[in-house]
């Protein structure tokens, strides 16, 4: 059932332009691809979802200065969406250097830079919902995070529903396969210093999703924080982690800013990360027969990472060539290669 408040489409890290080089000198089957796949499901998913409106929390891009055709290829999908009336916010990441800089997104009457810390509201289902944000803060984040919420002024907007965007790190976000958790650094944002007039944060820049709801301590926070995570697996740190994007509704409710009514994890497809740890040596089996053999039990769209330990020979130098290892794959898998002494 359909709450009386806003439905909301969250996703964020797309980090579009990842292994797509403009002019690649090696023919071999690269990552972007997969995640401008994953991309254009969630927006084109905003519809099935009957959502009222998007957020995409930061990392639009995998970095500030890329080829024209790049930018075109990323905002034409959330243009696209805008053009049928969904209003989309978007927030500046730190690989975008806290600044949007794509003039084609800039006057879209349906598209929302946060370039600044500011807040824009909107009418939705007859409630006045504050979307409030700010760019990535780079520097010193923890100590300036509360004065950069007090610029955007979401406090003093007459709204029945409050939220703040944005694209930090937050205490208790875990990552890593060792599940590191982030505490004290200057760059990691006390979670009492959520704002308690808002529904909700909506945070980009923590690839593993999650929702924080207590600080380092257990005490309750102001409001949850939620990570949606990235939309693909950047990196084998990330090899066992589900993607996704989260649907959200917020409401109306007797505490300032609302509530947080419901929210749901929707999982993308994403490829198979998989490692695999062969040895060299005089008493291991040939080289050339050990990749064959972590080849032919990977998936063939696999991620597949080859650990080599031991001192390398000739002959396993020549089995370990860009061309030879090309040759081995399937056309299908990306094969990474990593020396260990």
């Amino acid at each position: 059932m359909k709450t009386a408040g806003a439905r909301i489409l969250f996703l964020a890290d797309t980090h579009l332009g990842f292994d797509m080089p403009v002019r690649p000198r090696v023919e071999r089957r690269r990552r972007g691809p997969d995640f401008f796949r994953n991309y254009e499901r969630v927006l084109e998913s905003a519809s099935a979802h009957r959502v009222d409106f998007v957020v995409h929390g930061g990392d639009l891009l995998f970095r500030r200065k890329v080829a024209p055709k790049l930018v075109q290829e990323a905002v034409g999908p959330l243009k696209r969406l805008a053009d049928t009336g969904v209003p989309v916010y978007l927030v500046p990441g730190n690989h975008e250097r806290s600044e949007i800089p794509y003039e084609m997104l800039a006057f879209h009457p349906h598209v929302h830079i946060f370039d600044r810390p500011r807040v824009f509201v909107a009418e939705v289902n007859g409630i006045r919902v504050a979307v409030a944000g700010f760019p990535n803060c780079r520097d010193d984040a923890r100590k300036r995070f509360p004065s950069l919420v007090n610029e955007t002024g979401v406090g003093d907007v007459e709204a029945d529903v409050r939220l703040l965007c944005v694209h930090q790190c937050f205490e208790g976000a875990v990552v890593g396969p060792s599940d590191y958790t982030f505490s004290h650094a200057a760059d990691v944002v006390r979670m009492q210093d959520v704002p308690g007039d808002c529904a909700a944060v909506l945070s980009g820049h923590i690839h593993r999703h999650q929702v924080l709801t207590n600080d380092l301590m257990g005490k309750e926070a102001p409001a949850p924080v939620l990570y949606p995570g990235s939309i693909e697996r950047t990196s084998f740190a990330e090899k066992d982690e589900p993607k996704g994007y989260i649907v959200l509704e917020v409401a109306p409710d007797e505490r300032p800013g609302g509530v947080l009514h419901s929210w749901e994890f929707r999982r993308l497809p994403a490829r198979p990360m998989l490692v695999r740890e062969l040895h060299v040596g005089s008493e291991a089996p040939a080289l050339d027969t050990a990749i064959r053999d972590a080849i032919a039990t990977a998936p063939d769209d696999a991620i597949l990472q080859l650990r080599i330990q031991g001192t390398l020979s000739d002959r396993d130098r020549a089995v370990l060539t860009a061309e030879n290892l090309r040759a081995l794959a399937p056309e299908t898998m990306n094969l990474e290669l990593r020396l260990q002494r």
